[in-house]
């Protein structure tokens, strides 16, 4: 790759060179798995605020255009589907992670290539090259100026849009020079602070949803001409010192094409931050092994590391969204209900007297060796007392990490399990569409395949 181009020309060159040299069928498999649990993720969501309360506010771009809404069928402009979409596949915390970025690839760069397929008249095949290669490049850019950029932005917002306007410009057929101009467009428009999901708001699932449609935006407007700063990302007032400091942009690329990130996608098997995961691995292991009774437990010690406590350590969470980042209460809801799918964010299990009695004896710290690790692995050391004595395991990662990943069987078992609900005798058939995604048919006819029973009477 040639050192004289700019970083954002050399993302650029990558990604257009996806059309001409596909990459392999194990590579497109693991997009195929990308797309798959986006549908799980984004179909609950496509009901629920805030998805519901944009498309109400943008309804004057609402009810015609070429893409479509989630869920509902309906139509929309590109730039309101990807908004939307992007919101509603963010909100039941059920989306993907790339560990190693602290970062969701698949809300923002998912949601921008399906308004732009539909846009495009595109197939399965060229939503897969574009979905390639915004999780190849917006991966990376989210390694490269981490871990300090998560100490106030949220990457998923911020990282997402160079995501998004990559897989918008491949699908859309931009070449190398156009595609770099998207992504410089796409680097001055990107935000999204974390104080927005250290409060009670909806601001959260918002940034994947704007990302997405910034990248879309990008991307239309580069194919156009419309151009952008090309050292954006490593000049001096650029994105890179503006948001994270000094940052090793050569490493960034080097590898580009030889090592596929989006084979190490986390597929997340809790309904929850990712942050709390481990923990909940963790406890859930301590009472299968030993036959552990809730009522019997008197204390349990969740060692983590230091961003999980600082982002999940309410221990007393009054509302869903709260009980999603709070580690202690998905701990003891792991504990009392088995799992920690949506129903535990339910009002029920959140009023649940005993939920919130084990909840309030659960003691959340930094692990040392926990700390170290992080972010290459994300882990929980997690001790059980009870009257019989003291159970402790470590949990070196979780399940659904690269190391310990799902299935294909789990993968589809999980997508039935949060779909099933809204779709109803659909699922099954909407499975085995994007299991097919390889063998064509336009997207359009994809998204109208996830119209929910509700919004056909």
């Amino acid at each position: 790759m040639s050192q004289d181009r700019s970083i954002v020309q050399r993302y650029a060159d990558f990604a257009v060179s996806l059309r001409e040299t596909p990459p392999s069928a194990e590579v497109r498999a693991h997009a195929v798995r990308v797309v798959l649990d986006w549908f799980a993720a984004a179909l609950p969501g496509a009901g629920m605020e805030p998805a519901t309360l944009a498309a109400r506010a943008l309804s004057d771009q609402v009810g015609a255009g070429a893409a479509t809404l989630l869920g509902s069928g309906t139509p929309a402009t590109g730039q309101a589907a990807a908004l939307i979409n992007g919101t509603a596949s963010h909100i039941v915390e059920f989306d993907d992670i790339y560990r190693d970025g602290l970062y969701h690839p698949g809300t923002p760069t998912i949601s921008a290539a399906l308004a732009a397929a539909e846009m495009a008249g595109a197939d399965g095949p060229a939503l897969l090259l574009g979905v390639i290669a915004g999780y190849e490049v917006s991966n990376r850019i989210a390694v490269a100026i981490n871990p300090r950029h998560y100490d106030y932005w949220h990457t998923t917002g911020t990282v997402g849009c160079f995501g998004a306007a990559a897989a918008s410009s491949v699908i859309l057929g931009l070449n190398a020079d156009q595609t770099a101009h998207a992504l410089a467009s796409a680097a001055t428009m990107a935000a999204g602070l974390q104080q927005a999901f250290r409060a009670e708001a909806m601001s959260k699932p918002l940034h994947s949803g704007r990302a997405a449609e910034a990248g879309l935006l990008s991307a239309r407007l580069a194919a156009e001409g419309v151009t952008g700063a090309l050292d954006v990302l490593e000049g001096e007032r650029g994105f890179g010192a503006a948001m994270s400091g000094q940052v090793d942009w050569e490493a960034a690329t080097s590898d580009l094409g030889r090592d596929w990130t989006i084979g190490r996608t986390t597929v997340k098997n809790h309904a929850a931050c990712g942050h709390v995961h481990a923990a909940v691995d963790a406890a859930l292991a301590l009472k299968a092994q030993h036959g552990l009774k809730i009522e019997d437990i008197t204390r349990i010690e969740a060692a983590s590391y230091q961003k999980s406590v600082e982002i999940c350590g309410n221990a007393t969470p009054r509302t869903a969204f709260e009980a999603k980042f709070s580690l202690p209460y998905c701990v003891a809801a792991g504990l009392v209900l088995g799992s920690v799918r949506r129903t535990a964010f339910d009002p029920g299990p959140l009023a649940d007297p005993a939920i919130r009695a084990l909840t309030a004896k659960v003691v959340h710290t930094v692990d040392r060796d926990c700390e170290a690790a992080f972010p290459k692995a994300r882990s929980a050391r997690v001790a059980i007392e009870t009257q019989d004595g003291r159970f402790e395991i470590f949990a070196p990662t979780r399940k659904g990490d690269p190391d310990n990943p799902l299935t294909d069987a789990e993968l589809d078992a999980k997508f039935l399990e949060l779909t099933e609900p809204v779709l109803g005798s659909a699922a099954p058939t909407l499975l085995a569409r994007l299991r097919s995604l390889e063998s064509g048919g336009p997207i359009t006819d994809l998204m109208r395949e996830t119209r929910l029973p509700m919004a056909a009477e």
